[in-house]
């Protein structure tokens, strides 16, 4: 292909490539609602870590939530043999808050419920939980979060340490699902989705490139 033609095509410099992962597992509360609950994980799992790490591009900005499961699992991706080039925390990335709902079994929860979402996410995307938050809301933080990546790290590579319902909400963005589907992946602990923003493309076309969405070694 000639230079001119390749000019046409999307350019590496104009691109931010998001690479996020969900937090490691979580199993002392693993039967309870932990949203926005301050809980450890368990990044004992090597060969996982190595694997995911033996992906990851040497010269990101990594980012977390200020949530510690997020920390802990961005550091056990570092000793797996991950590098960073620099950190930040941005609280646009913790996890939907599920307020009262919050420390609540899942049955519980569920005993509660006749919605259409059980089995997907807890709460209908657009219900917001008694002093918490809705899908619909995390989203929105999630967008002026990936909206300022865009914009201040054009051309480079941005590794997001997250949730579940964090990657969901950049999933739903990046390729402008109905609300209803946005809960429908399944998004595995240590999981890696990879997408990338093409800012030089034109109106009117895909502007997201989905690579991987939950990939495991």
């Amino acid at each position: 292909m000639n230079q001119n033609l390749r000019d046409l095509l999307p350019q590496a410099s104009h691109a931010t490539r998001f690479w996020w992962i969900r937090h490691a597992r979580v199993p002392e509360v693993s039967h309870r609602m932990y949203g926005s609950l301050d809980v450890d994980c368990d990044t004992s799992d090597e060969a996982l870590f190595q694997g995911i790490a033996a992906k990851l591009p040497s010269d990101a900005l990594w980012v977390t939530s200020p949530l510690k499961r997020t920390r802990q699992t961005a550091e056990a991706l570092i000793g797996a043999g991950a590098s960073a080039a620099d950190w930040a925390q941005d609280a646009d990335i913790k996890e939907q808050d599920f307020g009262d709902f919050n420390g609540m079994t899942h049955e519980e929860l569920f005993a509660m419920r006749e919605d259409a979402y059980l089995g997907f996410w807890p709460l209908p995307p657009e219900q917001q939980a008694p002093n918490g938050e809705s899908f619909s809301m995390l989203r929105s933080r999630v967008e002026g979060f990936i909206e300022r990546m865009n914009s201040e790290h054009q051309g480079k590579d941005v590794v997001c340490v997250a949730h579940r319902g964090t990657i969901l909400a950049a999933l739903q963005i990046a390729l402008d699902l109905p609300l209803r589907n946005s809960v429908s992946f399944d998004i595995g602990n240590v999981s890696l989705t990879r997408l990338t923003h093409h800012a030089d493309v034109p109106e009117g076309g895909p502007q997201w490139r989905v690579v991987d969405v939950s990939w495991l070694p």
